[in-house]
């Protein structure tokens, strides 16, 4: 697969002074290559012939300090290739890119429609109610009313009693579906590495942050695949079509494993389903909306609905057709659908999933 890679940030390749500088190069490379070390490390070399990397930084060196740090080591044939902590740099620098983008804009909140355990002190408070947690209790509010209403007598009444509201953690299941076929890096735009950096950075955000919470990434092409989290990095496009019924099947089946009441799948994709698999071979049809193909598709979606499975949908192209299709699944799923360019696609998928696993928690 190729890359253009002039297209990588300018501000980065001219700010290479550092072991961490090059090392942040050095993971994007490898994350945009399905994990080819020595591809990556020879991309280096000609950006360097290039004028890019200043020639006063020895590469070799930095190839050597890749090793010594762990990031990389070889297998018996010699071959270089990403350790265990180098996959976590690789999901971390993922993260860390994610959150220096997000803004103080994005999507509505969209609370889950049940909770989960653990909460968290709001600084709001409101009159306490039978069955409250009295370990949520604001003493000087609760003193200050007693005073206002008996400022002799200074005596607390059960309406004079406040308490904090508390933000309830629900822990979720998330299964992340991105499109592996061929459009995905058409027309002279990869979008599909933004989609794999977003499943990296989540599934970095989850493990560090979230570790009650589950996530499982599926890749979706002419068929579904999970893929083992430490073998991320190294998912590719391929010549292939779009099984979206697939993704959303395998992703319904491991969701429903997992034991949480809050189930989501956030489906990442730039086509209209293009493909099912029939009688142990595919059935294809890349040419507008196929019937079959589509309703095979929303029967998979309304299965998703009765699962109690929320589906978001993030379209990365505006084909109208394809927008066609994404708004009846919402409306057969229920779910909901947004429009995002590659370049935003980050700060749709963590807003919403932030956002998606907290709620108000009124009671006890």
């Amino acid at each position: 697969m190729d890359y253009r890679y002039g297209e990588l940030p300018l501000d980065l390749l001219r700010a290479l002074l550092s072991f961490e500088d090059l090392l942040r190069l050095f993971l994007d490379l490898v994350t945009r290559l399905g994990g080819d070390v020595d591809r990556a490390l020879d991309v280096m070399l000609g950006l360097q012939d290039r004028g890019v990397i200043p020639q006063s930084i020895d590469l070799e060196e930095f190839r050597k300090a890749l090793e010594e740090q762990g990031v990389v080591g070889r297998d018996g044939e010699g071959r270089l290739g990403l350790t265990g902590p180098g996959e976590r740099r690789i999901r971390r620098a993922a993260l860390e890119e994610v959150f220096s983008s997000l803004s103080k804009g994005g999507p509505g909140l969209h609370s889950l429609p049940r909770t989960g355990s653990g909460t968290e002190l709001l600084g709001e408070t409101r009159p306490w109610e039978f069955g409250d947690d009295l370990s949520r209790l604001d003493a000087s509010r609760s003193v200050g009313n007693a005073a206002r209403r008996d400022p002799d007598g200074l005596s607390l009444a059960p309406e004079d009693f406040e308490v904090y509201e508390a933000e309830q953690q629900s822990a979720c299941a998330t299964a992340i579906a991105i499109d592996i076929s061929h459009s995905m890096i058409l027309y002279g735009e990869d979008r599909f590495t933004p989609a794999k950096k977003v499943a990296l950075a989540l599934t970095e955000l989850i493990l560090d942050k979230y570790p009650k919470d589950s996530i499982d990434v599926v890749l979706f092409g002419d068929e579904a695949v999970t893929v083992p989290l430490e073998e991320l990095s190294k998912a590719r496009v391929g010549p292939y079509h779009t099984n979206t019924k697939a993704g959303l099947a395998l992703c319904r089946g491991t969701l429903m494993r997992r034991r949480t009441p809050n189930r989501q799948v956030f489906l990442i994709t730039d086509g209209k389903p293009s493909c099912i698999a029939e009688g142990g071979r595919l059935y294809k049809n890349p040419f507008g909306l196929d019937l079959k193909i589509v309703n095979r598709t929303l029967e998979e979606a309304e299965r998703l609905r009765r699962d109690g499975i929320q589906l978001t949908t993030f379209m990365i192209a505006s084909d109208p057709e394809l927008v066609d299709f994404v708004e009846t699944m919402t409306k057969v799923a229920r779910g909901r659908a947004y429009f995002a360019s590659p370049h935003d696609l980050a700060t749709f998928v963590f807003r919403d999933y932030i956002r998606n696993r907290k709620k108000v928690f009124r009671g006890g």
